[in-house]
């Protein structure tokens, strides 16, 4: 029997779909345009199908999210329908759209599900900003999951060929439309596309969009996604990348806020030198009550343990936890999905580098990678650090897996600060605790796990970051050492970014009901699942004790207080916050009597405090600079005010 040919066999593919069997209607233009128009629109189905189904992991749902009268699936739908006819249109051939726009609407679904399996938020279009970041952190997931690994590799190649085929055989295998067909195509698509397109604004009313039950929840991404659909909730978050000024914000109102009564010169401080250190991932394993440790892996941390971070992130997103430490402004007021490293920091913006370079100290950033990873290199002279020690020009330090070691790091910092006469004000993100958590990258754990509740794998993931956490204690201890010796007092500052990304081991050890953590719960829950070490101590005054929990945004005023130091922002503005609030979240507001505002963005009434809070932050980042000369006396000078 004759074998058939590749030609043949995608002829019959695209046949089995009704692709081309509008011809057996003869020359009836009507009847083949009627058939061209129920293949696309099953073609948009699948796809909408297909995407819901990659983006939510399952098919729960997805049923009722396509028939269900109160759910715009069937909008979605139409909305690829339009876009197939559309890009037919431009073509010139039928169902040739489809090979551009199904890619387009299925990987992001497929990544966004992805993501959800180690953080705990969908896929933001600002996500596709840090995609060579991705590509960096390969090695270290191909090494946790090998043979997972080489399978993906292998079918993401065979997939890719199969697609190049497909373009390649395909076009002589759609029909080919004429004048009229792609003048009613566009006639059709483009000016329904065009009115669909203003709708999308989720910042203004639309009667429409409410009677089609589109409902942009820009509060609630996880709700957002679930109800709109990945491709809808997705085109929300698009023209979220740019940043509104609030309601109410004006040189007037910025005018009218609180300043202290002496000015910040007044306050000469101790001219103390200043390490603040952000260990990547570092969190107390001792937490899970289901597990057992031979020994404590963190004595020193728990012994100087000034309160906890309550992190904004998960698992990830370093940058934006190191963005709120350092400037001490908030991820609450930005646009849910964000990343100000990559999208919003173009211009100098004030920071404690800036702070502490008015002072008179040297300012200087150390991280142990490459320095276009997450943009640092150029948020750093963005920040008003004087030097960034990266990778590039760092020495080789030892590794821990393909990670540099704490040890290391901390060596090279206490060498750096042995070598600066002058005060410094020193910034330090660790690698070392970075996952995934492999078997291998330790010669050997110290601390044996005892998890009945645990599987193999989740065991050995926890015993390896165990051992992080141990090594990353020792490092602290070496570093409080060497300050103890010094003539001149030294803070040193450690806190943790956010809790690791364990996935199972949360499960499993009933610490948590889900591989991720909850972005809405009770303030006990949130606590349980965002909090991390903080360790703020001086050379010559010990511990800073009951500091509670605080958002990263608060650590510059701890910092800046504790060095003797009044500033009109940092002890000024966040002072009367921190007296307040403990934690500025976007989804609550945690007082100081561990009571919490839900939702209080969405409130009538938002606490003056806040709104000015949030007034301020909008002015320095994006708006004209009011209060600049009120506020940030020393960045005045950097930051000129927009025209």
């Amino acid at each position: 029997m004759a074998q058939p040919t590749p030609k043949s066999l995608v002829a019959t593919f695209f046949n089995s779909f009704g692709a081309t069997r509008e011809r057996d209607f003869g020359n009836s233009f009507a009847l083949q345009l009627a058939v061209q128009c129920v293949n696309t629109a099953l073609i948009a189905v699948a796809i909408v199908m297909l995407s819901e189904v990659l983006a939510r992991g399952t098919m729960v749902d997805v049923v009722e999210y396509l028939t269900s009268s109160s759910r715009p699936g069937l909008v979605a739908v139409g909305i690829v329908f339009l876009a197939l006819c559309f890009a037919d249109a431009i073509i010139g051939k039928a169902y040739q759209s489809t090979l551009l726009i199904a890619p387009l609407a299925l990987l992001p679904a497929f990544f966004s599900g992805q993501k959800q399996l180690f953080l705990s938020d969908p896929l933001f279009p600002s996500d596709l900003l840090f995609g060579r970041q991705i590509l960096q952190l390969m090695p270290a997931m191909v090494a946790a999951e090998p043979l997972k690994a080489i399978a993906l590799g292998i079918g993401s190649v065979v997939l890719i060929a199969a697609f190049g085929a497909l373009i390649w055989k395909s076009r002589k295998v759609f029909p080919r439309l004429n004048l009229t067909g792609r003048g009613l195509r566009l006639a059709l698509a483009f000016p329904l596309l065009a009115a669909f397109a203003t709708l999308m604004d989720p910042m203004a009313f639309s009667a429409v969009r409410d009677r089609l039950n589109i409902v942009p929840m820009m509060w609630d991404q996880k709700e957002n996604y679930r109800h709109n659909g990945f491709l809808l909730a997705f085109a929300f978050n698009v023209p979220m990348a740019s940043v509104s000024a609030p309601a109410g914000y004006s040189n007037v109102a910025i005018s009218d806020m609180q300043t202290d009564l002496l000015p910040a010169s007044f306050f000469s401080g101790r001219q103390a030198d200043v390490i603040m250190v952000m260990s990547e991932s570092l969190w107390d394993p001792t937490k899970m009550s289901a597990v057992r440790y031979s020994a404590d892996p963190m004595p020193v941390i728990r012994a100087a343990q000034s309160g906890a971070v309550f992190s904004p992130e998960f698992g990830g997103m370093t940058a934006n936890v190191e963005f709120e430490a350092l400037t001490g402004f908030s991820n609450a007021f930005l646009p849910y999905g964000s990343i100000p490293y990559q999208q919003y920091i173009r211009r100098p913006v004030p920071s404690l580098a800036t702070f502490f370079e008015s002072k008179g100290y040297v300012t200087k950033a150390f991280h142990p990678f490459e320095g276009w990873f997450w943009n640092r290199t150029n948020v750093y002279q963005s920040l008003g650090f004087q030097e960034f020690h990266s990778e590039e020009n760092m020495p080789a330090m030892n590794k821990r897996g393909i990670f540099a070691s704490d040890e290391d790091l901390t060596r090279y910092i206490i060498k750096e600060a042995d070598n600066t006469d002058e005060p410094f004000f020193f910034f330090a993100v660790t690698l070392q605790g970075h996952g995934p958590y492999e078997a291998n990258r330790y010669a050997k754990n110290t601390i044996e796990v005892d998890a009945p509740t645990l599987s193999d794998a989740s065991t050995s993931a926890l015993a390896t970051y165990t051992q992080g956490v141990k090594e990353a204690d020792q490092s602290l201890k070496a570093l409080m050492d060497w300050a103890k010796k010094r003539r001149r007092e030294t803070i040193i500052v450690l806190f943790g970014d956010h809790l690791p990304p364990l996935n199972a081991v949360y499960t499993e050890s009933g610490y948590m009901p889900n591989v991720v953590a909850t972005r809405k719960a009770s303030v006990e829950t949130m606590k349980r699942e965002h909090e991390t070490p903080l360790v703020v101590w001086s050379s010559k005054r010990g511990v800073q004790k009951d500091i509670g929990s605080i958002s990263p945004s608060q650590l510059p005023y701890y910092i800046v207080h504790m060095a003797g130091y009044r500033h009109p922002y940092y002890t000024g503005m966040l002072g009367r916050v921190a007296e307040r609030y403990a934690v500025i979240d976007r989804h609550q507001l945690i007082g100081r009597n561990n009571k919490a505002q839900a939702d209080w963005a969405l409130a009538g009434g938002i606490d003056p405090l806040i709104r000015d809070y949030r007034f301020l932050q909008h002015d320095v980042m994006f708006g004209e600079g009011f209060g600049l000369e009120r506020f940030f006396p020393e960045q005045a000078d950097r930051l000129q005010p927009t025209s």
